[in-house]
């Protein structure tokens, strides 16, 4: 189903300079939309630079990750999955200057609860946000409502996520039925499943498909525990007599093990100054137009305006 997907065709990318590129003009695209439309000078002095974005970025990521971990009722691996990629995927041609890490990962979390048919109503998971009222509550729906449609159309309504959760399963089951040589696969589990949750947090998912970030974790946990299994490649995979295709696997495991061991969880000394900066911008722009991008199309044809303002809320909420 991949192979054949919007993932793939749209979503999976060459190279990280490639993203990064991305991100970079994104980031260049705000500045001059701020410019152009003769938003107040001072907000210049403010911006913040690409490596300020990637150390917020991380860091609202993150605590959309402990948001999906801490949910009631538990929320399925898949939904997780799809949520981060939503959020990495809209970042990929926004800038966090322009819309607020901070409801945008609510409403990555909460599309991808209905798109994965997880079933929970739109009380029971702002009443998640244990830390707020009724009333608060009942405004960030209203802001989640509000830029749901936003996140659709900046998702390109490619909604479908492929996330390796499944097909570890089946390399799992595999291992059980066909690779005898392997005692206990199932020991491989909870390695496996930290290398999974440490790639959701990389753009592995952006430049690999789902089932060879499936396989690394595999072959991951059983290189950690002391375990050869090359002949599950070669024997099993069928790999033996393809030597080109078995290389470039291994290249791309190795790309993504480097992914994983660059990766740095985002300084908090450094997130708190970011914070201050993004909160003039968003404040600065919010007093400037009595208008926000809501859910709308840029178009114009559609438009959808907020019935509530902002509400005042801060990431300690979040849990």
């Amino acid at each position: 189903m991949f192979h054949n997907s919007s993932q793939r065709k749209y979503w999976t990318f060459k190279s990280e300079d490639e993203l990064e590129q991305m991100r970079f003009s994104a980031n260049e695209k705000f500045r001059k939309t701020v410019r152009e439309t003769g938003k107040p000078v001072g907000i210049n002095a403010v911006f913040l630079d690409r490596h300020e974005e990637d150390v917020l970025f991380r860091h609202y990521e993150r605590r959309m990750l402990d948001f999906c971990n801490a949910f009631k009722p538990a929320m399925p691996k898949s939904v997780v999955g799809a949520a981060l990629m939503y959020f990495r995927r809209f970042y990929l041609n926004n800038s966090i200057m322009e819309y607020h890490p901070r409801i945008i990962m609510l409403t990555c979390a909460y599309l991808s609860c209905k798109v994965d048919e997880f079933n929970v109503s739109s009380v029971q998971f702002v009443g998640n946000l244990q830390q707020e009222t009724a009333a608060e509550q009942e405004r960030v729906l209203e802001q989640i409502l509000g830029f749901e449609l936003l996140l659709i159309q900046q998702l390109n309504f490619h909604l479908v996520i492929h996330t390796p959760f499944r097909p570890m399963e089946g390399l799992l089951i595999d291992l059980k039925t066909r690779y005898p040589m392997l005692e206990n696969p199932e020991s491989l589990r909870k390695s496996a499943d930290d290398f999974l949750t440490q790639a959701a947090l990389t753009d592995a998912g952006l430049l690999f498909p789902p089932s060879q970030i499936a396989l690394t974790a595999i072959l991951n946990s059983a290189s950690r525990a002391g375990i050869n299994m090359e002949s599950y490649l070669t024997e099993c995979l069928k790999l033996k007599e393809d030597k080109e295709t078995l290389s470039k696997m291994y290249e791309s495991m190795r790309r993504m093990k480097t992914l994983l061991k660059k990766y740095e969880p985002p300084k908090l000394e450094e997130v708190n100054i970011y914070k201050q900066k993004l909160e003039r911008i968003h404040a600065e722009l919010a007093s400037s137009s009595n208008k926000r991008k809501r859910g709308y199309e840029e178009d114009g044809h559609v438009t959808k305006e907020p019935r509530l303002a902002e509400a005042e809320w801060s990431d300690e909420d979040l849990i």
